[in-house]
């Protein structure tokens, strides 16, 4: 089977678990207690005002039918008005979606630039100070929630020491620049504005420091560990004789090897910071979609719960199609592999 076969089924599986993921998160939106209408209207709305709105949301209907109305809007990108801000939820994703992604690219970049060199340097230093501290720092940063470093971070960065910014993504009276992506670093740079580009950096490190800690930890003591499995193997010991530098020998023949379970391990971990995201949006008041998540979740608004999980759920699928392709590069005998599993 042609490698390009392969992933072509890739792209129908993933279909289909956004498919399944759809009917899932659905039907257990619609059996969470509380009628949507009445919390929408409020307490003093009348009877045939909440029934009006049942029928404008096709409440009144079976839940098949239900689900019909959602998917034909879903194929057309409509994902109905939301219930909290009265607007139409498509319109709420594509203008706080750019912030959450801001903050999980440069979280998920803090985690290769800083996960992977510490791994490799306690590989290197193995059973060394340098080793045992890098395992130390590594495991305080997996058993450690997001939520608890970013309390941490604020209350020594942001009010002790008051170097920092604590809440949103540009300092107030600070004009943004014009929204061309909805990214603030693009938007900053294209427009040439560079006071507000170095602006939104300084409001970025405490969210994306806090969100990437445990990512970091998780990137070095995997990188670490797959390096020191690797420089037992013949190879190894085989460049060592020929007098290859052991420098070399880490970075050319031991670390390409040993990052295949580091990837696609740092590649869950970048798709799951968009779930992580929730608790350090809402404590650095981040206007981002997760932050948008809890709201809608509080209110039972269904259509905007909905996109918020399709969304993350084909993020979760594209990284995970990523991290094959990736994963295949690195080592050809998986792509193989693959591509005889799936014939």
């Amino acid at each position: 089977m042609r490698y390009s076969t392969f992933l072509i089924q890739r792209v129908l599986l993933s279909v289909l678990v956004l498919l399944g993921l759809s009917i899932l998160i659905f039907m257990i939106a619609r059996v969470i207690p509380g009628d949507p209408a009445r919390i929408a209207l409020g307490p003093l709305a009348s009877r045939s005002q909440i029934e009006a709105l049942r029928a404008q949301m096709h409440l009144d209907e079976p839940l098949y039918v239900q689900y019909a109305y959602y998917l034909a809007g879903l194929l057309r990108g409509d994902f109905g008005e939301s219930l909290y801000t009265h607007r139409a939820v498509a319109i709420d994703l594509r203008d706080l979606f750019p912030a959450t992604l801001e903050l999980v690219f440069y979280s998920g970049l803090l985690m290769v630039v800083i996960g992977v060199p510490l791994g490799i340097v306690a590989a290197v230093w193995r059973d060394r100070w340098v080793d045992h501290t890098v395992r130390l720092v590594s495991l305080a940063g997996v058993v450690t929630p997001a939520f608890v470093w970013a309390i941490v971070l604020m209350l020594v960065f942001a009010y002790a020491l008051g170097v920092l910014p604590v809440a949103g993504r540009l300092s107030p009276g600070l004009v943004p620049p014009s929204a061309a992506t909805g990214t603030v670093t693009l938007d900053a740079l294209l427009a040439g504005n560079l006071r507000a580009y170095l602006d939104f950096l300084r409001h970025l490190i405490l969210p994306s420091v806090s969100l990437s800690l445990a990512g970091v930890a998780q990137a070095a003591r995997l990188t670490r560990a797959s390096m020191v499995d690797v420089a037992g193997r013949p190879y190894i010991e085989a460049a060592r004789a020929f007098g290859i530098s052991e420098s070399r020998i880490a970075l050319k023949y031991m670390l390409k090897p040993s990052m295949i379970p580091t990837v696609t391990i740092l590649g869950l971990d970048f798709a799951a910071l968009l779930g992580n995201a929730f608790l350090v949006e809402s404590v650095f008041a981040w206007p981002g979609i997760a932050r948008y998540g809890v709201e809608v979740i509080l209110r039972k608004d269904l259509n905007a719960i909905v996109a918020v999980v399709m969304i993350m759920g084909l993020f979760f699928v594209v990284i995970n199609f990523c991290i094959d392709m990736l994963v295949g590069y690195l080592d050809p005998r998986i792509r193989l592999r693959q591509m005889e599993d799936a014939a």
